[in-house]
């Protein structure tokens, strides 16, 4: 068990190798029931508690007429809780388990003792919330940093250039501001280029007393701010705050590249995911979709360095692959044909159990009746593009591009019956990817009407449940009973 216990999060990661030996070498578990209060108001605690399994709920002491209990904070997997009342002697609230809860425990003297020998870690421990913020800023913002400075614009957030000729006025600029989601407007007049904002709009109709009508070049700026596409982010950065502007023009020689924003910028730096996920609302090519596709497996490296717990970044990963299966699906697909037909994705990907891209699970559920003569040439193309985007084909053939999994509404009810009612192994395997579908795009009403289906004919059958649970039971996994690896020489983690 002490080897379980995880090191690579605050405040223990302040530790050096050899106290962290310490620590481990020094550790206790305690074992906990629903109900059963861990630390008591006005009593010692026994030391530090770090969470294992389980939920623990810090509360006010309540008294015996009290009706109401108001608890001020959850903790749960890795977080701790016990260093205050350690180190001042007694509890000024009840620490209760919520559910069964497995903790590690290291005590009173021993936290005293790291605290002697390690100032950061003791820092940690005796500074108040503000102090801590700072502690964990500095830890993670060297790499940020780097990444920052070496980032260059081409590698950030370009906008593509919505430009306009002389001759359109300031109402049809502003529809076409408005469809394409930009707030500025480059137009081309003869030989130059200048820049029209929403800001200058909003000056020339409400402030000047212009009509819409007016030619939108007659109130644009002409002298631009430009840079090159490899410059350094952080160059147009300095250029921003230097020329008090909020953007500048991406020039490739004397070709127009593009426009960076000032939020574009500080939300690089701010949140790489942010970022990610604007390139994949502006992709219109599969070319732009991949770029930002393969920005991915950076973006999950370095949350995972930086100490963001694995669930969330699951749920980050998983919003993002099923946004670029998304568009993916829009680019790929005739637009003509996508209300007829709904993509599911299935198994871990449906179930959003990823750390990074696993092998493709998806099938298609078209209407019945539907006459779509290029289905099967246009699913192979999208399976192909995702493998190239870094989505591994399923081993088991389980994509859109396999026509077994390219189905009406009616035969892809039939086969989730077929499957139900066979005790086949192989059967009952499909049925479980099945299961855990979730739709990503197209027509969803087409998966729903299956789903419920299913779930209506399925509510009574007994004899279901216990084929399904008999695979469930002799499904091997290579986990002991806390959740960590047998030791028996090749392992499929997936499964664990």
């Amino acid at each position: 068990m002490p080897d379980s216990f995880k090191m690579g999060n605050l405040p223990f990661s302040l530790l050096t190798e050899s106290e962290q030996e310490f620590l481990r070498s020094n550790l206790d578990i305690g074992y906990y029931q629903s109900g059963e209060v861990i630390i008591k108001a006005g009593e010692q605690s026994e030391g530090v508690y770090v969470v294992f399994r389980g939920r623990v709920a810090e509360s006010e002491p309540q008294d015996e007429d009290d009706e109401m209990l108001h608890v001020f904070m959850h903790y749960e997997n890795e977080d701790y809780f016990g260093g205050w009342s350690a180190m001042h002697g007694s509890a000024i609230h009840n620490f209760t388990a919520e559910e069964e809860t497995i903790c590690h425990i290291f005590s009173t003297d021993i936290l005293l003792e790291l605290i002697d020998s390690n100032p950061g870690f003791a820092d940690y421990f005796q500074q108040n919330l503000a102090a801590k913020s700072e502690i964990v800023a500095q830890q993670g913002e060297g790499q940020d940093m780097a990444e920052f400075m070496l980032a260059t614009i081409e590698e950030a957030v370009v906008r593509d250039p919505l430009i306009v000729n002389e001759g359109t006025s300031i109402k049809e600029s502003t529809q076409l501001m408005r469809e394409t989601k930009s707030d500025s407007v480059l137009v081309r007049r003869g030989s130059r280029i200048g820049m029209v904002t929403g800001t200058d709009i909003l000056n020339a109709i409400v402030l000047n007393d212009g009509s819409v009508d007016e030619d939108v070049a007659t109130i644009a700026t002409y002298r631009l701010i430009t840079c090159k596409p490899d410059d350094f982010l952080f160059n147009a950065l300095v250029i921003m705050t230097q020329q008090q502007i909020e953007r500048v023009v991406v020039m490739e020689g004397d070709t127009l590249v593009g426009v960076v924003q000032l939020t574009d910028v500080l939300s690089y730096f701010s949140s790489h995911s942010h970022v990610i996920g604007l390139r994949l609302e502006r992709a219109s090519t599969i070319e732009d979709l991949r770029e930002a596709a393969t920005g991915l497996n950076n973006l999950i490296k370095a949350l995972i360095s930086t100490g963001v717990r694995i669930r969330f970044t699951m749920d980050l990963l998983a919003a993002m692959n099923k946004r670029i299966i998304a568009k993916l699906f829009d680019l790929v697909v005739p637009a003509d044909m996508q209300p007829h037909v709904c993509l599911i994705v299935m198994g871990s990907e449906g179930r959003g159990e990823q750390i990074m891209k696993t092998d493709q699970d998806n099938a298609l559920i078209f209407r019945n009746g539907l006459n779509w003569a290029e289905k099967r040439q246009t699913m192979q193309r999208f399976s192909e593009t995702l493998i190239s985007f870094g989505f591994p084909p399923c081993p088991g053939n389980i994509m859109v591009s396999n026509p077994e999994w390219i189905n009406s509404v009616d035969d892809w009810t039939q086969k989730l019956q077929d499957w139900s009612m066979s005790s086949d192994p192989e059967d009952q395997m499909r049925l479980a990817i099945a299961v855990d579908a979730k739709p990503v795009a197209g027509n969803v009403a087409l998966f729903k009407v299956a789903r419920n289906w299913f779930l209506r004919t399925m509510r009574n059958n007994d004899l279901f449940f216990s084929h399904f649970a008999k695979a469930a039971v002799e499904f091997d996994t290579p986990l002991t009973f806390f959740g960590n690896l047998k030791e028996r020489g090749e392992l499929d983690i997936k499964k664990g």
